[in-house]
């Protein structure tokens, strides 16, 4: 799982949307939210250092933009 959310200091129009939409439908205790990308994705490569770094090519390339994104990621067995 690839998670890619927007850094702390840009603004997030698409959760401050959500978060209205949860206040009018009367969650009021909810104070902020945040909108991320999560993706999964499947690789074949025997070691685990190999994935990471094609993990943070992909990322860097086209899963995140490095400007205004910031990505996590855990790997799982299958």
């Amino acid at each position: 799982m690839i998670y890619v959310t927007l850094k702390p200091e840009v603004l997030d129009p698409q959760g401050k949307v959500i978060m209205n939409a949860l206040h009018t439908l009367g969650y009021h205790n909810v104070s902020e939210v945040r909108a991320s990308k999560m993706f999964e994705v499947v690789i074949d490569v025997d070691k685990e250092a190999d994935i990471a770094r094609e993990i943070d090519e992909i990322c860097d390339k086209v899963l995140a933009n490095p400007n205004i994104e910031t990505y996590r990621y855990d790997i799982h067995d299958e």
